[in-house]
């Protein structure tokens, strides 16, 4: 009896996470700032400890609510009011512009010389003299601004003008046939046949992932 009491605890800790995450959104799994890195932490430790409290496992499930309802709540707030986002993430810092590097602000964000240097050169700047703006952003993340002479070449800087490109859509997985992203495009599984025959498969089955872009052209990847 009490392995099926642990069973059920863990997994309604699990479902409550799951419905938790959703309802705060991707943030929580991506960039986070200070607020969500801790909120994330709070309450994957009250999921453990409700997992295996099997006295009284209502008292970390309401504790995750709470939690829960905070962080949407200020979710909601921030992207209402603009004084309430500056005051809970904080404002981008200018670290360094035009050559120059702001000690000040540096201090501010809390980042030394080392760490900003290892930040540029994860960003692929192995020298400071190709970046012109350095900024901290809320989230930890460091965003450059190369100067113009060492920027990407783009297709305007030689007055070229490419036609628009598309993403691509799946029309194969893992073997399988995507009906309605073929119906979506105005195709179907008989002209998608001929195609793969085409290319010197049988069908889909040894197709592990097939693509096609705006124009109908497919590309497949075989199974191996």
């Amino acid at each position: 009896m009490e392995i099926w009491k642990i069973i059920l605890t863990a997994f309604f800790s699990a479902a409550e996470l799951f419905v938790l995450a959703k309802l705060m959104g991707h943030k929580q799994i991506s960039q986070l700032d200070s607020f969500d890195y801790i909120t994330g932490i709070t309450i994957g430790s009250i999921a453990a400890e409700m997992a295996t409290d099997l006295e009284e496992p209502w008292k970390p499930f309401v504790a995750m609510l709470v939690y829960g309802a905070v962080a949407y709540g200020l979710s909601v707030l921030t992207n209402k009011h603009p004084r309430i986002r500056k005051f809970v993430n904080g404002t981008p810092t200018i670290i360094m512009n035009g050559g120059k590097l702001y000690r000040r602000n540096m201090k501010k964000a809390k980042l030394d010389l080392s760490e900003f240097l290892m930040m540029c050169r994860q960003e692929g700047y192995f020298n400071l003299n190709d970046i012109q703006t350095a900024i901290f952003e809320y989230n930890g993340r460091l965003t450059i601004l190369p100067v113009s002479s060492k920027r990407p070449a783009n297709p305007t800087d030689f007055n070229l003008s490419p036609q628009p490109e598309y993403i691509c859509t799946e029309v194969i997985m893992d073997g399988r046939i995507l009906g309605e992203n073929l119906s979506r495009m105005g195709l179907n599984e008989k002209w998608l046949q001929k195609q793969i025959e085409v290319q010197g498969y049988h069908n889909a089955k040894e197709i592990f992932l097939g693509i096609c872009d705006d124009n109908h052209k497919l590309t497949f990847f075989g199974a191996e």
